[in-house]
């Protein structure tokens, strides 16, 4: 297949989420495969109006796969988010010949890209963020490495509860989605879950489920709370008040975007990051690949900007089932 690019950029932006590295690697040994020759763009888009990048070859990305984090660092740039900072950024693509860019974060990430192709730059994105919070697409790189970060942290603090018969509530990241915490508070087993898309009645959603399995001889307690949903501090002081538990608060903060990507992050990143190269040699523009479960495709990115991913509502049947008495 003859390319219709020459040679295109990589760069990674916003919160750096496990798996980056792999799809670095895949967009950088595609092309190479196809005689596209590839670009590093370091510190994302601010790297872009610095003209902070450099040429790549297989070999500056050898064993990078395994690594968390990102090798080509992530930062924000509101010089970028300028008319003078787009077009020195756009200069300065022009400068180095590139003519495609490889994009990877998250919704922020894309509206960077789909800007930049106003200038005449093909894009496409590639979603990485631990979130797992973008609709166009099943699945985000770094969610699953991250879920399991959370759930190896939880179950040490479960032996330390356990010992002490104490209530534990666990802050997890989500500002604004609660993918992360849902799901961790399913496999950890939690007594209650709380998340920024569901409203809540305290006293029954937690509260009661304290007191209900106290009366069934439980003597300590998981509470998951996604950092957008409450204040955790709060919500411990309301339940030692309302129950007198003694209850301890952990903030798992930024722990949760470190360590080594898991296969499936490792997998999905090396397929995204090979398809998004297909995607630009293809001649396409303004897009997102996803990953629908089972296939890697492309949409336009416009119109994934314009989709919301909401939580699956049958999963809090399963929640209140597997709580109930617990």
């Amino acid at each position: 297949m003859k390319s219709a690019v020459k040679r295109i950029g990589v760069l990674t932006s916003g919160g750096d989420a496990p798996g980056m590295n792999a799809v670095i690697r895949a967009v950088v040994r595609t092309s190479y495969s196809m005689g596209i020759e590839c670009v590093g763009i370091k510190r994302g888009y601010h790297g872009l109006v610095t003209g902070d990048m450099n040429p790549m070859t297989p070999q500056d990305v050898n064993g990078i796969t395994g690594r968390g984090g990102t090798i080509l660092y992530s930062a924000r740039s509101k010089e970028f988010m300028t008319p003078e900072g787009l077009k020195r950024a756009a200069d300065n693509c022009r400068f180095m010949g590139i003519e495609g860019l490889v994009t990877v974060g998250g919704d922020g990430t894309f509206r960077g890209a789909l800007e930049l192709s106003k200038t005449g730059v093909s894009v496409v994105g590639v979603p990485a963020t631990i979130d797992n919070d973008i609709a166009c697409t099943d699945y985000t790189i770094g969610y699953d490495t991250a879920c399991n970060t959370a759930i190896d942290c939880i179950d040490r603090l479960r032996d330390t509860m356990q010992s002490h018969e104490r209530c534990s509530v666990v802050e997890v990241m989500g500002r604004k989605a609660g993918h992360l915490a849902l799901y961790v508070g399913i496999a950890a087993g939690a007594t209650a879950i709380l998340v920024p898309e569901k409203k809540i009645k305290f006293e029954e959603h937690v509260i009661k489920k304290i007191r209900d399995a106290r009366l069934n001889g439980r003597k300590h307690f998981m509470i998951i709370v996604a950092e957008g949903a409450a204040n955790a501090s709060e919500v411990a002081q309301r339940i030692n008040a309302e129950t007198g538990m003694e209850t301890r608060v952990t903030i798992l903060g930024h722990i949760q975007r470190g360590g080594t990507p898991l296969v499936r992050d490792r997998v999905i990143a090396s397929r995204m990051g090979y398809t998004a190269v297909h995607v630009l040699a293809e001649g396409k523009t303004d897009k997102v690949v996803c990953f629908d479960g089972r296939d890697y495709l492309d949409m336009d990115i416009t119109e994934a900007l314009k989709m919301k991913k909401g939580l699956d509502e049958d999963v809090w049947d399963i929640i209140d089932a597997i709580t109930a008495g617990a």
